[in-house]
This record gives structure tokens, C-alpha cells and sequence, in this order.
């Protein structure tokens, strides 16, 4: 009986760091699949772009197309734990960027895009992203 409640004690123990490792990493990542649409540039909709959320976080960091702004409205680094805005509440037709930012569709499409045309071509038709 002592010799069993000892190596329970000993599994247990070896058991809570990864027990807590697991969930201490419990930081929403978001969907695994995303619908892009803009809401806010709305009087001509464009299609919805699906987007395999979980698919791009397996292989690369958040800050890869996440990051916030300064006060003074440029750009900056996206870090772990910041809140992901909407990407619309300043890529609209409203924030005053340029035309590549300036609304939602423009900046994913050069985000994406740009990367895509760099890591694989096949990838930058509207098809990919845009189902029928």
C-alpha cells in the first residue's frame, strides 16, 4: 500500500508540469478557418475570401500579417498577447493610407499575396482564396 501511494505520488508529480505547460499555452488562436469580408467598406461587397487560419499558424508566427499601431498611426510589431483588432478598423477607405492599405481587400491582397508570389505561386490565383 505505501509502495503504491509513493509511485503515485511520483507519477503525479511527473504529470503537473506538463499538465501545466499545456495550459498555461492556453492563448485563443482564433479560428481554424476564417471568412474575410469587409463590413465596413460595404457598398459593394467583394466575395468572401476563406482563409485556413490554423493551416498558416502551423508554419509561420502571428506577426507575420498580425500587428497594431502607435499612437501617432504607424505601424508596430505585433507581440504575444496583444488584442487582435479588426483588420478594417484602419484598413478602410475612411484612414487615409495608401492605396495598397487603404481598404481591407488591398491590404490582404498585398499581404497575401506578396507572400505567396515569394513561397508559392500557385497560390496567388483568385480561386485559392475566392470559392465559387
Amino acid at each position: 500500500m505505501k509502495k503504491a501511494l509513493i509511485c503515485g505520488i511520483f507519477v503525479a508529480f511527473c504529470c503537473i508540469p506538463c499538465f501545466v505547460m499545456g495550459q498555461s499555452n492556453g492563448v485563443d488562436k482564433g479560428a481554424q478557418e476564417l471568412v474575410l469580408q469587409s463590413t465596413i467598406d460595404s457598398a459593394k461587397p467583394e466575395k468572401p475570401a476563406f482563409f485556413p487560419h490554423a493551416a498558416h499558424q502551423a508554419r509561420l508566427e502571428c506577426k507575420t500579417c498580425h500587428h497594431g499601431k502607435s499612437a501617432e498611426g504607424k505601424r508596430l510589431s505585433f507581440v504575444e498577447g496583444q488584442k487582435i483588432e479588426k483588420c478594417e478598423s484602419c484598413h478602410n477607405s475612411k484612414a487615409g493610407m495608401p492605396d495598397k492599405l487603404a481598404s481591407f481587400k488591398n491590404a490582404a491582397h498585398n499581404l497575401c499575396q506578396g507572400c505567396h508570389r515569394k513561397n508559392n505561386p500557385d497560390l496567388v490565383k483568385c480561386a485559392v482564396c475566392h470559392k465559387k
